[in-house]
């Protein structure tokens, strides 16, 4: 792609111009400034998640990535946390320049993940949980796969989820044997793990279409984490011909309160059944 030279300022006094590598910004008082592209995004949704914080998530997380030969950004979307996290991720963010926070309302998980996603400018983006029950350094073996001609990476967890409760087991088995049923979705069998990466193009097209979908996502109450964000994401990749490449990852259960087996499991039902539907008139289909 060609490099426009930069116009006049717009009223807020900042133009934004993108090339395939770098873009340009113009600021009020003429300086301009040449920046590249981060090589990767890495987004992360926030719901009060100060126990998590308190661990060091975000030190292990940067740790991680100091160490890479590619440019990165982290985006932490906060979803309306009551809890503290917003004021931690801020202060994290003034010391460490290369993480970002957004600060949403509480529009629940997918919400905040399509945020994060439409907002980020690497060449790849990576969502990833916060409690990192799927560690980033297993970024490493998800990446290689984009030279092989695919265009998303999934983590995948074995059949064998280390420390998980039996109620979790189970309600993971239900949910495979019910989207299996309802949607399909052949040749993947975790749509579940929180640990994702797309190509830049088309992380864009599948998340503004989630989107709008979802006509911008709704507020919601308490915590709100749908099994079906998941499942239509890549259920809409597969419809838009786009290559998935299921990898297992390492993948360790984290403790949390926002998992309600039988409540979780019944809207799970109710997503799947919603994606069916609207495939069957035809929505996925443009």
């Amino acid at each position: 792609m060609r490099t426009r030279r930069p116009g006049p300022l717009d009223e807020g006094g900042l133009l934004l111009y993108f090339t395939s590598k770098t873009f340009y910004s113009q600021q009020k008082h003429g300086i301009i400034f040449l920046m590249k592209k981060p090589f990767l995004s890495v987004v992360i949704p926030s719901y009060d998640e100060m126990a998590n914080l308190q661990k060091g998530v975000l030190d292990k997380v940067e740790h991680f990535l100091n160490k890479k030969n590619y440019s990165y950004e982290v985006i932490v979307v906060d979803d309306g946390s009551k809890d503290g996290s917003i004021e931690f991720v801020e202060s994290f963010t003034k010391e460490n320049t290369k993480f970002k926070l957004i600060k949403n309302e509480h529009l629940g998980k997918a919400g905040a993940v399509t945020t994060g996603v439409l907002s980020a400018v690497g060449e790849f983006i990576l969502f990833t949980d916060m409690d990192q029950a799927a560690p980033i350094e297993e970024l490493d073996k998800l990446l290689p796969y984009f030279e092989r001609g695919f265009d998303i990476a999934i983590g995948s967890r074995s059949n064998i989820r280390k420390g998980a409760p039996w109620t979790r087991i189970l309600m993971a088995k239900g949910m495979v044997f019910t989207r299996t049923l309802l949607v399909g979705l052949p040749g993947i069998s975790d749509t579940q793990c929180g640990f994702k990466i797309f190509k830049k193009n088309v992380a864009q097209k599948l998340f503004k279409k989630i989107y709008d979908f979802h006509d911008g996502f709704k507020k919601v109450s308490g915590s709100s984490v749908s099994a079906g964000f998941d499942v239509e994401l890549l259920y809409l990749a597969q419809k838009m011909g786009y290559k998935i490449k299921e990898v297992p990852v390492s993948w360790l259960y984290v403790e949390t309160r926002r998992v309600s087996p039988l409540k979780d499991s019944i809207d799970g039902f109710f997503d799947l059944l919603r994606i069916k539907i609207n495939d069957l008139k035809g929505k996925y289909n443009n």
